[in-house]
């Protein structure tokens, strides 16, 4: 079933850089720790959808579904700690999460108080999102057998996901499928504009902090030093000159 998806035609454009980005086992092991951090929180999401769906076919549905992201959750943990432990030491560096988030969507649903109809349209976009992410990154991982493996199972559980989600919409929604989708739709591209923004402006925040420090500032210090040695001695001077023996 994996095979049906494939990548989205902007991921297969950035292919160089996705394949830049899981090249590094440190990095590819942290990613995928976040990975599991995700399909976690989504699962206990999706059991949360579950007591509250009056539905009897959707519960037993998402019940399927957070059973999936729990495993899910332990395969990208096992194989992120297996990759950890066989490197020489762990070290920090840059991750590039807005390139590869994983099954971004899923760390934004918010079950309380969405109906069904809400609910499917959401998850049907972020798994299909999630199904084409992971299909690209399967096919940048040729090097890495044993993760590539990893991103296989999980991709027949999101081609899954997608097909369920989508066909119960319909049979939910009725008629009113499509606007369900639009609106899903026009959410996730507002949150990723505030994702966006957000992390430019962490950016230009960054980049403005280190113009100041590195330009702005050293001449100010020049200048107080030059003012210093400029000023006569005074009360202070005199002070620390001769030191006070009594109260007067």
């Amino acid at each position: 079933m994996g095979e049906i998806v494939r990548p989205s035609a902007f991921d297969r454009a950035l292919r160089p850089l996705h394949a830049w980005v899981w090249r590094d086992p440190h990095r590819r092991a942290r990613k995928l720790l976040r990975f599991a951090e995700t399909e976690a929180d989504g699962g206990r999401d999706l059991s949360r959808a579950a007591e509250l769906t009056t539905d009897a076919l959707l519960r037993r549905l998402y019940l399927r579904h957070a059973e999936d992201e729990m495993r899910h959750a332990g395969l990208f943990r096992s194989r992120g700690t297996a990759l950890l432990a066989g490197l020489p030491r762990a070290r920090e560096g840059f991750e590039a999460n807005w390139l590869a988030p994983g099954e971004r969507g899923l760390d934004d649903v918010h079950v309380e108080g969405a109906s069904d109809e809400a609910l499917l349209a959401f998850l049907h976009l972020s798994e299909k999102a999630a199904a084409k992410r992971f299909a690209l990154y399967r096919q940048v991982l040729w090097h890495d057998p044993a993760t590539r493996g990893v991103f296989e199972e999980v991709l027949r559980d999101e081609a899954f996901h997608m097909s369920y989600t989508h066909a119960q919409l319909e049979r939910v929604a009725a008629r009113g499928s499509r606007a369900r989708l639009w609106k899903a739709r026009l959410g996730r591209i507002w949150k990723t504009y505030l994702r966006a923004a957000a992390a430019l402006a962490s950016v230009l925040g960054t980049m403005l902090l280190r113009v100041q420090y590195f330009l702005v500032l050293p001449p100010f210090a020049l200048l107080a030093r030059r003012s210093a040695r400029r000023e006569p001695p005074g009360f202070v001077a005199a002070r620390a000159s001769s030191p006070l023996t009594s109260q007067y």
